[in-house]
């Protein structure tokens, strides 16, 4: 499995996520860069996620949306602050309802980094949470297995690549 550890601090209001890829960093960017490769592993296996908008440079935005099992559609918004091309993306993500308004809990902010050493990528995904009871709500309701769940997603689109 590539998650190789999971760090929350609540007092800083974040939850840091760390993989590792047998992989290049341009590879992993891809990942993150093309939007119908994004659509393959960014939601939990039992959504499927698909990219409306999607640039990423700054001050530009990512609309998507995941559906679940039942149907029902979860939206979402990125605000891009940070391109790094293949290293370093910052962003802020809103929960959004199918209009494209913020939904209550306010914006989190993630980095992500991908690092490569001896042929393997280090991804970790830090998400630093509006306030305490956002990151406490939002682990509550199955957060991190949902992340974990889904970077664990990134293996087999690698080696089918390799194929």
């Amino acid at each position: 499995m590539p998650v190789t550890d999971v760090q929350k601090d609540v007092d800083a209001l974040t939850m840091t996520i760390t993989a590792e890829f047998d992989a290049n960093a341009e590879r992993l960017w891809e990942l993150w860069a093309d939007p119908r490769q994004l659509e393959r592993w960014w939601s939990p296996p039992s959504h499927s996620s698909t990219f409306e908008e999607h640039e990423l440079t700054p001050g530009a935005r990512t609309t998507y949306f995941m559906t679940g099992p039942d149907g029902e559609k979860h939206h979402g918004r990125w605000l891009i602050e940070e391109v790094d091309p293949p290293h370093r993306l910052r962003l802020s993500d809103d929960e959004v309802d199918a209009e494209g308004n913020p939904e209550d809990g306010g914006p989190s902010a993630m980095t992500v980094t991908i690092a490569e050493a001896d042929g393997t990528a280090t991804m970790t995904i830090q998400t630093r949470f509006a306030d305490r009871a956002s990151m406490e709500q939002t682990i509550e309701i199955g957060f991190e297995q949902g992340v974990i769940e889904t970077v664990n997603q990134i293996d087999p689109l690698l080696d089918a690549a390799r194929a």
